[in-house]
């Protein structure tokens, strides 16, 4: 099973233990000697859901946006990008040099092509900027791929 994620960031720690919760629970779906997820690894839900497919025994593979893309996550980030980019058993790039609303997007459709099912850590809402949760959501969605929507309820987005 190739499993995707996408997800909001930024989320409060309190609706971080929630949705790794959530994420667990929806992993513990597949054996994990057939789970491979597959991840941009933006810190939030994209690292936990690839840290919980490794803990699970599963594999993981990565798409990196852009050649710039480690340099706009947050920097206390980059030593989980690094750790988690390492453990990848293959990585996926889109070609771009900049880490730019596009670059996300397009990432985000290469990610959704190479996937059986896509979970996503979503409140319903429209994306707040092009490339956002919401879009590639629509994008799954228009290319035939299922999407399961995890949003623990009483969960907010700053």
């Amino acid at each position: 099973m190739r499993l995707g994620i996408t997800g909001h960031r930024g989320l409060s720690a309190q609706v971080e233990r929630t949705v790794r919760k959530a994420l667990d629970e929806e992993l513990r779906k597949y054996d994990p000697a057939e789970l491979l997820g597959v991840s941009c690894i933006a810190d939030g839900p994209d690292a936990w859901f690839a840290e919980a497919v490794l803990d699970r025994g599963g594999r993981i593979e990565v798409v990196v946006p852009a050649e710039q893309y480690r340099e706009g996550l947050p920097e206390s980030h980059h030593p989980t990008y690094d750790k988690l980019l390492a453990r990848a058993a293959e990585a996926h790039h889109t070609g771009m040099r900049e880490s730019t609303s596009q670059a996300h997007q397009a990432g985000s459709e290469i990610l959704v092509g190479l996937v059986d099912r896509l979970v996503a850590v979503w409140d319903g809402k429209p994306a707040r900027g092009y490339g956002g949760t919401a879009d590639v959501v629509a994008y799954a969605r228009r290319t035939g791929v299922p999407v399961d929507v995890v949003w623990p309820e009483g969960a907010t987005r700053d």
